[in-house]
């Protein structure tokens, strides 16, 4: 089973071998190594409502009736300082608060899965064409992207994975944060130079540019119509497309 990073950990090869930095390949005229973010890109992405409820269910985990707009500032991707203000004005410990919210989405979006509402995409296939390492970056739980390379069986197509930490602090290093992006590159061996980064949201693609790597913006069905801050090294609208351009084959 491939390993992830949680905690400066190593990264076990895909044949299983307990050998984990992974040569860079050679002989081909693409990438070095191909990341791939995880919801929206290998899997459906969790239902806003999915995200709100989960909220709303930490709030009364610790006993607190919070506005509308403390929800969706929460679902919307809280900074550590709103979150703090948000727990001030709630009265409540900011660890203890997060602490709930981090359990009931993660318990949320295994439910998710476990229902049929959310799925893996079909053309997550095509990345056992892709002549590089390979390895997963996500904003999600480290557990919850654990969770899914085992629901849909793809660890066979990662040399590793990383997702974030439960903590406020993580709130700081994730996407557009380049943090993760560097802290698996590094893990690999890769220069960004030779990486690519595939997402579905415009962090993805700032990320991957402070980075120093290319991107691809992947044109899924629910983020057809995004307009971009940043400009990608590439679109696709489907990960056979990335394949071909990940190997040179574009």
């Amino acid at each position: 089973m491939t390993a992830g990073i949680p905690i400066g950990g190593h990264a076990a090869r895909r044949d299983g071998s307990a050998n984990c930095l992974l040569p860079v390949p050679t002989g081909v005229t693409g990438y070095d190594a191909v990341l791939f973010d995880s919801d929206g890109v290998l899997v459906d992405p969790p239902a806003r409502e999915t995200k709100a409820e989960a909220v709303r269910a930490a709030f009364r985990a610790v006993e607190a009736d919070p506005d509308r707009e403390h929800v969706r500032a929460v679902v919307d991707g809280v900074t550590v300082e709103d979150l703090r203000e948000i727990c001030s004005a709630c009265g409540l410990d900011v660890d203890a608060f997060w602490a709930a919210r981090e359990r009931c989405d993660a318990r949320s979006q295994r439910e998710a899965f476990a229902a049929g509402d959310r799925d893996r995409y079909d053309d997550v296939d095509a990345l056992a064409d892709v002549d590089a390492v390979r390895a997963v970056v996500s904003n999600n739980h480290h557990s919850t992207v654990e969770y899914v390379l085992d629901r849909f069986d793809l660890h066979s197509l990662f040399d590793t994975y990383r997702g974030r930490e439960r903590s406020v602090e993580s709130l700081r290093l994730k996407k557009p944060d380049p943090h993760y992006l560097r802290e698996t590159l590094d893990h690999l061996g890769v220069d960004a130079g030779g990486a690519l980064y595939v997402g579905d949201r415009g962090s993805d693609v700032v990320a991957a540019r402070r980075a120093g790597m290319d991107s691809v913006f992947l044109r899924r069905p629910h983020c057809a119509d995004a307009t971009l801050s940043a400009t990608p090294t590439y679109e696709a609208s489907d990960l056979w497309e990335v394949a071909r351009l990940s190997d040179g084959r574009e």
